[in-house]
């Protein structure tokens, strides 16, 4: 551990709270020497890092699921890594972990903040590092959860799921199939709808920004959604529940198209709630914590027998690349689940 002085620890930390999009001047890049860990604590190798949308809320003060990242503090952000240095009886040397690392190159993490990082050692037979970011990780559990538990599908249920190419999306409309759903994806081009049914198996996707998705949606859905996971909000929330079916379920996940906007646009068609005697519940995959393991042992067997596959769009260049990163997910710019490059290896 004599050579953790020798390290240097770049981190990106949130200088001001953004008004709309993120720009440059909301992050400060800092430097310091990586410490020796203490008793009970280690430090994690950071290789690579999640980029997710929730990153734009943690941003944002005011009362949320999780509390703000505070002015001048490392940027939350998960993660997987390699323990160098540990005194800690249940982490070795060349131990592979995942949890909240931050947007650094090094997580120096005490006793107690281990389990408030969530951090957990992770199996490479199981899956490869950025798969342990997606379908094995937090995307992976947030669509487990948030599709049996929440949506609840029955064989032969029409499954809606928009940024059906996006990290949780992918993985939702697998797992319809595999539960025995008819799966209409939503994405943004061409390119991502026609990979999100030749290779990830859905019955249709379809393209938002070439068709009209109204008419589209009656086209592909003629009894009607059963299930919509709903990852984007605004009009594409708007436009399906005008194709409930009775007892229909809705589950709110994200709402991508409105995390920049100054004022949220809430649904307007809610009242076919209503009508259709339908459900919308809003689920964040925290709550699920306990039961981890129940859904990393399900998909990681669905990835072995070649049910399940797992995209993603890694970014190089460091934590240095990181304010660029993020904003690829606003854009519509990533192909599958965004992850970031941290150190080779």
């Amino acid at each position: 551990m004599s050579t953790l002085s020798a390290l240097t620890n770049h981190q990106v930390r949130l200088a001001s709270r953004p008004v709309g999009l993120p720009t440059r001047d909301n992050w400060q890049h800092t430097a310091e020497p990586v410490a020796e860990p203490p008793e009970g604590g280690l430090v994690v190798q950071v290789l690579y890092l999640s980029i997710d949308p929730a990153m734009r809320g943690w941003m944002n003060e005011g009362k949320s699921y999780i509390a703000p990242v505070g002015i001048g503090e490392v940027m939350r952000a998960g993660g997987v890594g390699r323990v160098i240095a540990s005194r800690h009886p249940q982490y070795q040397v060349g131990d592979h972990v995942s949890g909240a690392l931050g947007v650094q190159e090094y997580a120096s993490l005490a006793g107690d903040e281990l389990r408030r990082a969530g951090l957990t050692r992770i199996d490479l037979r199981a899956g490869s590092l950025t798969q342990w970011l997606n379908v094995l990780g937090m995307p992976g559990m947030t669509a487990y959860f948030g599709l049996l538990d929440v949506g609840r599908p029955q064989p032969g249920e029409t499954v809606v799921v928009s940024g059906a190419a996006g990290a949780v999306g992918q993985t939702v409309g697998q797992l319809a199939k595999i539960k025995g759903c008819r799966v209409v994806g939503i994405a943004g081009g061409r390119a991502k709808c026609e990979w999100a049914v030749q290779e990830l198996g859905f019955d249709a996707c379809l393209d938002y920004k070439s068709a009209p998705l109204k008419d589209e949606l009656r086209r592909h859905c003629p009894d009607g959604v059963h299930v919509y996971f709903d990852n984007v909000g605004g009009e594409v929330l708007d436009t399906v529940l005008t194709r409930l079916a009775r007892k229909a379920r809705i589950v709110v996940c994200g709402a991508i198209s409105q995390y920049n906007s100054a004022a949220v646009q809430g649904p307007k068609n809610y009242l076919s709630l209503l009508v259709n005697r339908a459900r919308m519940e809003g689920m964040v995959v925290f709550d699920y914590a306990d039961r981890y393991p129940e859904a990393v042992a399900e998909l990681a067997g669905y990835l072995r027998d070649g049910r399940l596959k797992s995209r993603e769009h890694v970014v190089e260049g460091g934590v240095q690349a990181f304010p660029e990163a993020l904003l690829k997910l606003f854009s519509g710019e990533n192909f599958g689940k965004l992850v970031l490059q941290v150190t080779a290896g």
